[in-house]
């Protein structure tokens, strides 16, 4: 619309006065502003008729007193003087101007008033004139009462009107002068305090100025365009821009040579301000096609590149070229043009702010608020001039001009936005965060403002930070939740292609670190999108066109990533456990710094490499690969000896790869004795001691060297030492295990032990609340102290979120296994197995068949007794030296057989029990040998009991059981295998069935996709057809131009409605039609007895005299639901039989009704013969609409050749039929001739007479809509 609008303004700007001078060259109105001086002027001299003083105008002295002499002694007319003082404004010379009208002015006075009337008002407009150019506010150092400021002026300006007004207050240009006047008023007035308002004096000032201009517009007979344009301009100032739109195009339509001022200014400014900026720059580029020297025009244009090129990332050429053409192109020409105007300046000032040249800054913004009209260029005037100080850091004068900005566009709840932005800025670099914060709260209030959630969630995100590293943490979840809520806006903002915001960087480092312990896989999504953004910012010339397939050429461009942001993504891939992909992004993270140290010989990269290459040895250790990490860590020693932390992982790998030497604890004794004070060696070396006295601990828990060990480091070196605590704790925990339960003193004693091992992990607990090993050893404490196994569980779901410890596993699925949840157990049970290197993990599988043997008794499943079996001999594969797993084995083996033996006839074979008693075999050989062992893990007496039951009774069990199997099934052979072949036919027959139905399924799909297409190509075809109708239609409704050829719409033949022969041939109708409604009504069967019998002659009168009049038509509703596509229930059927007995049909039409009527008669007979009309009415309408339409469009088509004289008067009455086709339910038919158009006054007349007012008005416009009267309508024609 606005596009439509605007081509539509644009249009009449060139179609309305299209100037073109010779040899087709277009020429374009110029400004008609002082185009009524003249060169010279004669000045008469007094008393002497045939002398005058000639005066140039064009060359005119710089002090008027000479002039102004001479005009006095020679009492010059009015005309002399405001010719005078018109050259001078001409020129630019405003103050001579003003001195030549004051001294007029007062020249006229002794003569007549309405002499000086013009010249006052003329004075005026000068007035309004030097306001538009004096400064806003007195300039720095000169005095406020003596200062020329728009006020000064403007209250001169108040005075001349007002005496004007005194003399003729109708004085024409007077009310012009008002407004002018009233608008500059207004633009000096402050902006509302109010969100969203206009301030109520403001609005009352323009108001006044509207009534001006329409005052303007009435003494001028609406000829005034200048009014006009003020009108609009006050329109836009009340901020209802659609209006001033329209008042705008209002004054380019009716004066399209208008260029000073020029309304397309306007145009595009409403546009821009209903939000159609292209439509502005059409607008605005028209006006300077028209002007080149536009000021105003050129820097409007400059300020739409500008605004475009804010809506496209920095580094792309498209952002190049738009503010190259934005500042070269227009806003240079502009200030080319006038060095003062504000919008310029201000638009110039904050380019050279971007170039950090702060002179041209100041200098420029202060001309946009001295001689700006317009708050909001005040207001950006202000704002250049803070953010100037701000740079130079004079922070007290740039919270004064943010101030200043602020209230020059309304201040408080309204206000301007950067300038807001920037005083909470100033907050935070004085340290006031509450106070920075409360303003940022309020301005994201007031406006969805993205500057301000980054920078607020910056600072609560600081706050969290800030606390991570205080001695005293305090609770800053709140904090958290906020800096992630407002971050995560901003970061959802930029998904929305509307809004253009590019991803900032900074913002998804700070998320990452605030989800780092909590959400680490959102941290690391953070992260791998600023590698994304890392990655598009790399140049193309830095690319490698060999490199083939996204994961390589990612690879590759790496190493122009900061090394800090890979060695990040790193680190959480390695908590992830990806320790490959950890690898490849340390070794990236290493390139990177190559590069930057080739390339920058100054940068010190030494740290990043230091940290980096450790981190990459850490994720060789997890690959298994010790030898690359052994590589890694002694370089790293070779550049820094005194890195304890490698030292530390060289003596691990030593200790952990060569168990049966000395070389890994010399290494370990060496490394501790050498930095006995380092936490992280003590916490080494008190693993190690552990490592030692694992397999024979001291009763007494003191003389334990590791306990020792640990009690030395919390008393001497650090009591908060986490990692001591928990291994206090371990202890402790080992210790109350292994103690005695007999009795109730060695119960209390063991439970005092487990008390002692949580208060060591409390302690811990409350130095780091997220310490998951801590946790843990209260969980497992729980378990085997309180045997609260529930509230041990939620630890360890808690606990396996954080670690991926294989033993967090193993301890869920001990849990699981006590609450009888087998299912779960063995789940976990399975994820500790598929860790890296567990997956020959005898204590894992033997975990693993318990729980399913157990699962087996539960259930009382064979599968699962066969699954424990399975798992069972795999603990015994992978530790054949272990007895206790030969010893399983053979439990099972036994329960499964047990379990065999117990189960009815038809649940189990012969084949299962032959297997089962192999089995029991197995065992009881196992538990001989176990029981001649050196170390048996339970007493040889109860093994060799165990395994004489299972040699005399089990084994009979079983033989008695295989017997009596046999001879179950050789019994009830035929019978399974009867069944077996039933059961065998009832799966194939369902799976038939299914099959059937899939293909039924299958065919019925096709069929629809089938019909489906029949009908889509259906319609398609028929979507062609009616645009080809619509296409024809348009064509025929289409003539060519006799004048320019084009082709022009068809428009309708005005007919001479009142000449004689019209009138005599009108006034015959209306007699005849009202001698038909004055005449007796009778009774049907007569009436069409006489239609019958008058038909013939009723046909051949009607080429003879004029055409007969037309049926009436009345609407009546149809009982049954329509069968064609219109909606409406209501149909038009012929009245004439009951309201114009005196109506006469044709014989078309009579024919068809005697038809009807004859088979009526012969299927539905009535009483008496008769037969009701109405109802036959009906049954011939109860025809399909399609044949009805077909039967129409055939007599339509026939009706189409009779051409004639009367076409041309035909194709009007059509066209004024279908105008007519507003009414609902008045069906126009296509052979209705021109008495329609000229009986309207006829039928309003006969109902005036005494006929129906509804029935005449149809007889008048509503032409019937049947086949049989087209044909009459046709005979009459003929």
């Amino acid at each position: 619309m606005a596009s439509a609008a605007l081509n539509g303004a644009a249009a009449n700007g060139r179609g309305i006065s299209p100037a073109s001078s010779v040899g087709g060259s277009h020429s374009f109105p110029k400004s008609k502003r002082f185009t009524d001086i003249p060169s010279t002027i004669d000045i008469p001299v007094q008393d002497q008729d045939d002398e005058a003083v000639e005066i140039d105008l064009e060359v005119l002295a710089d002090d008027p007193t000479e002039l102004c002499t001479l005009f006095e002694m020679e009492g010059a007319a009015r005309t002399y003087w405001m010719t005078v003082s018109l050259a001078y404004a001409k020129q630019k010379k405003i103050d001579f101007a003003i001195e030549m009208l004051t001294k007029g002015a007062n020249a006229m006075q002794a003569n007549n008033p309405r002499e000086k009337l013009s010249i006052v008002s003329a004075l005026c407009w000068m007035y309004l004139w030097k306001s538009r150019e004096a400064p806003r506010v007195a300039p720095e150092g000169a005095l406020v009462s003596e200062a020329k400021t728009k006020e000064y002026y403007l209250q001169l300006a108040t005075q001349s009107l007002n005496e004007a007004s005194r003399i003729n207050p109708a004085f024409p240009p007077l009310f012009l002068a008002r407004g002018v006047l009233q608008l500059l008023r207004a633009s000096l007035q402050p902006p509302s305090k109010a969100p969203g308002a206009v301030d109520p004096e403001k609005t009352e000032t323009l108001r006044a100025a509207l009534k001006s201009f329409d005052d303007a517009l009435r003494v001028s007979s609406g000829k005034n365009m200048l009014a006009v344009i003020g009108k609009a301009r006050a329109l836009f100032s009340l901020g209802r821009y659609a209006d001033a739109l329209v008042a705008y195009q209002e004054a380019l339509a009716r004066a399209p040579d208008l260029v000073d001022p020029d309304p397309r200014i306007g145009i595009g400014c409403c546009f821009w301000q209903l939000g159609y900026k292209d439509d502005a720059r059409i607008a605005w580029e028209r006006a300077l096609e028209i002007n080149a020297e536009s000021k105003i025009g050129n820097i409007l244009l400059g300020l739409y590149y500008l605004d475009a090129s804010g809506h496209v990332p920095i580094n792309s050429p498209e952002f190049i070229r738009l503010y190259k053409k934005a500042m070269t192109e227009y806003t240079q020409k502009s200030y080319k043009l006038d060095k003062d105007l504000p919008l310029t300046c201000a638009t110039f000032a904050s380019y050279f702010l971007s170039r950090k040249q702060f002179d041209h800054v100041e200098a420029l913004a202060h001309k946009a608020i001295q001689f700006t009209d317009v708050n909001a260029i005040a207001s950006d005037g202000w704002y250049l001039l803070a953010r100037k100080e701000h740079y130079a850091n004079n922070l007290e004068r740039a919270a004064d001009y943010y101030r200043r900005a602020d209230d020059a566009r309304g201040g408080t709840e309204r206000g301007y936005l950067p300038a807001k932005f920037g005083a909470a800025q100033l907050s935070v670099i004085k340290n006031d965060l509450g106070e920075a914060k409360l303003r940022l709260e309020k301005m994201i209030q007031q406006s969805k403002n993205y500057e301000a959630m980054i920078l607020l969630g910056n600072l609560y995100a600081e706050e969290v930070f800030a606390n991570q590293f205080a001695p005293v943490k305090e609770d800053k979840s709140a904090e958290a939740k906020k800096a992630i809520s407002l971050l995560e806006s901003v970061r959802t903002a930029w998904k929305d292609p509307k809004k253009s915001l590019a991803p900032d960087a900074a913002v998804l480092l700070n998320l990452a670190r605030l989800y780092e312990t909590e959400n680490p896989d959102k941290a690391l999504q953070c992260l791998q999108q600023v590698e994304q953004l890392e990655l598009d910012q790399v140049p193309q010339s830095e690319r490698l066109d060999e490199v083939e397939g996204e994961p390589a050429i990612k690879a590759a461009l790496r190493r122009f990533l900061p090394p800090q942001l890979l060695n990040n993504i790193g680190c959480f891939y390695y908590q992830e456990e990806k320790h490959e992909l950890a690898s490849e992004l340390f070794e990236a993270a290493l390139s990177s710094c190559m590069r930057i140290g080739e390339k920058n010989d100054d940068t010190d990269t030494d740290a990043l490499v230091t940290t980096i290459s450790f981190n990459l040895g850490r994720s060789y250790e997890a690959r298994g690969m010790s030898e690359k990490a052994v590589e890694v860590y002694e370089g790293l020693l070779k550049r820094h000896d005194d890195y304890t932390d490698a030292r530390t992982r060289l003596a691990y790998i030593k200790l952990r790869n060569n168990p049966g030497t000395k070389e890994g604890p010399d290494a370990v004794a060496k490394l501790y004795q050498e930095n006995s004070s380092d936490l992280e060696v003590r916490a080494l070396y008190g693993w190690f001691l552990g490592k030692l006295s694992s397999r024979k601990r001291p009763n007494n828990i003191a003389e334990d060297p590791e306990q020792r060990h640990y009690k030395h480091t919390l008393q001497n070196y650090d009591k908060h030492d986490r990692y001591a605590l928990v291994g206090m704790g371990n202890l402790h925990l080992i210790s109350a295990r292994e103690m005695r339960r007999e009795s109730e003193a060695d119960r209390q004693k063991r439970s005092a032990a487990y008390s002692r091992a949580v208060e060591f992990f409390d302690k811990a607990l409350q130095l780091d609340p997220k310490n998951a090993y801590a946790a843990q050893g209260i969980a497992i404490a729980l378990v085997e102290d309180k045997k609260d196994y529930k509230g041990a569980l939620q630890i360890f779901i808690k606990v396996r979120e954080t670690i991926k410890d294989v033993h967090v596993f193993v301890n869920l699925g001990h849990i699981y296994a006590e609450l009888k949840q087998f299912t779960k157990a063995i789940e976990s049970y399975e994820i500790a197995l598929g860790k890296e290197g567990k997956a020959k993990d005898a204590n894992i599988l033997s975990c693993l068949g318990r729980t399913w043997l157990n699962k087996g008794r539960a259930e009382r499943n064979l599968d699962a007794y066969k699954t424990a079996l399975e798992y069972a001999q795999k603990t015994l594969e992978v530790a054949p030296e272990q007895v206790h797993f030969k010893f399983n084995v053979a439990f099972v083996q036994i329960q499964l057989a047990s379990f065999i033996n117990g189960l009815p006839e038809h649940q189990r074979t012969s084949t299962q029990l032959e297997e089962a008693a192999l089995g029991l075999e197995s065992a009881i050989t196992a538990l001989d040998e176990i029981a001649s062992s050196d170390h048996p893990p339970y007493p040889k007496h109860d093994i060799e009991q165990r395994a004489n039951m299972a040699r005399n009774t089990q084994r009979k069990q079983l033989e008695r059981a295989l017997a009596s199997q046999r001879d179950y099934e050789s019994k009830n052979k035929e019978k399974l295998q009867l069944a077996l072949e039933q059961r065998q036919a009832a799966l194939k027959k369902k799976e038939e069935e299914i099959r059937r139905k899939e293909e039924e399924e299958r065919e019925r799909q096709e069929k629809i996709k089938r019909e489906r297409e029949e009908i889509a190509a259906r319609d398609r075809k028929l979507a062609e057809q009616r645009a080809e109708e619509d296409r024809q239609r348009r064509e025929a409704e289409m003539t060519t131009d006799s004048e320019t050829g084009e082709k022009i719409k068809r428009q309708k033949i005005k007919k001479a409605s009142s000449t004689p022969a019209k009138r005599e041939r009108g006034a015959e109708e209306r007699e005849r039609k009202g001698r038909a409604q004055r005449k007796k009504k009778t009774s049907r069967r007569d009436r069409d007895n006489d239609d019958t019998d008058n038909s013939g002659s009723d046909a051949e009168e009607g080429g003879r005299k004029s055409r007969p009049p037309k049926k009436k038509q009345r609407l009546t509703s149809r009982k049954t639901e329509p069968t064609g596509k219109y909606k409406s229930a209501e149909i038009v059927v012929d009245s004439d039989e009951s309201d114009e007995p005196g109506m006469e049909m044709d014989a078309l039409e009579r024919a068809e009704r005697a038809l009807e009527k004859k088979q009526k008669r012969s299927h539905s007979p009535r009483s008496g013969g008769e037969y009701d009309d109405d109802e036959d009415e009906q049954s011939r309408r109860g025809r399909s609409r399609s044949e009805e339409s077909v039967d129409r469009m055939d007599i339509d088509d026939s009706k189409a050749d009779a051409g004639g004289d009367e076409e041309e008067e035909e194709a009007t009455v059509s066209t004024r039929r279908q105008n007519k086709r507003s009414r609902r339910g008045r069906i126009l038919d296509d052979d209705d001739d021109e008495d329609v158009d000229e009986s309207g006054a006829a039928a309003e007349a006969d109902v005036e007479e005494g006929g129906d007012k509804d029935e005449a008005k149809e007889a008048a416009g509503s032409p019937a809509a049947s086949p049989a009267k087209a044909d009459a309508a046709m005979d009459d024609k003929e």
